[in-house]
């Protein structure tokens, strides 16, 4: 089981930094009104480094099999787990909100338009994690949750 969590505990996390990728590529470290993400950006940050340090500490566990480490990757998870609901029960609305409203395309071929804004749309932002694959970020919860189970059954064991 141990190996087993460590696998989906890697596949988590690139699932985890392909969000990652599109909420800054759309524009999520934007502070400016109207623009940006209503994912703030500590809690972020804070779920990908404790996730990682988490990670750490498993990898570390299977090299030594200090079940201290294990403890330690267990007890890293569990604020992990309440970041990602947090980001969860924030994104669910923007992805459940009506798309901004978009005219009837005018934007010439040359025009630029900043990450996030809808062409023809008079400027309207949508938020950065609108943009989030809902199979990305429903494989994400499911394997994170796999994960968080399979180091508690090792750790228990």
């Amino acid at each position: 089981m141990d190996i087993a969590a460590l696998i989906t505990w890697i596949v988590t996390a690139l699932g985890g930094f392909a969000l990652l990728g599109i909420w800054i590529s759309r524009g999520g470290l934007r502070r400016e009104e109207g623009a940006g993400t209503r994912l703030p950006t500590p809690v972020v940050f804070g779920h990908l480094l404790l996730a990682a340090a988490g990670l750490v500490a498993w990898i570390l566990y299977l090299a030594t099999r200090s079940t201290g480490l294990a403890w330690t990757a267990l007890i890293i998870l569990v604020p992990v787990a309440l970041l990602g609901f947090v980001m969860l029960a924030r994104w669910i609305p923007i992805y459940r909100a009506p798309a901004p409203e978009t005219a009837a395309p005018t934007t010439a071929a040359s025009e630029i338009t900043a990450p996030g804004t809808v062409p023809g749309a008079s400027g309207a932002v949508a938020p950065a994690e609108r943009h989030f694959p809902v199979a990305v970020v429903v494989g994400h919860g499911l394997l994170a949750v796999i994960t968080l189970v399979l180091v508690l059954l090792t750790v228990l064991a």
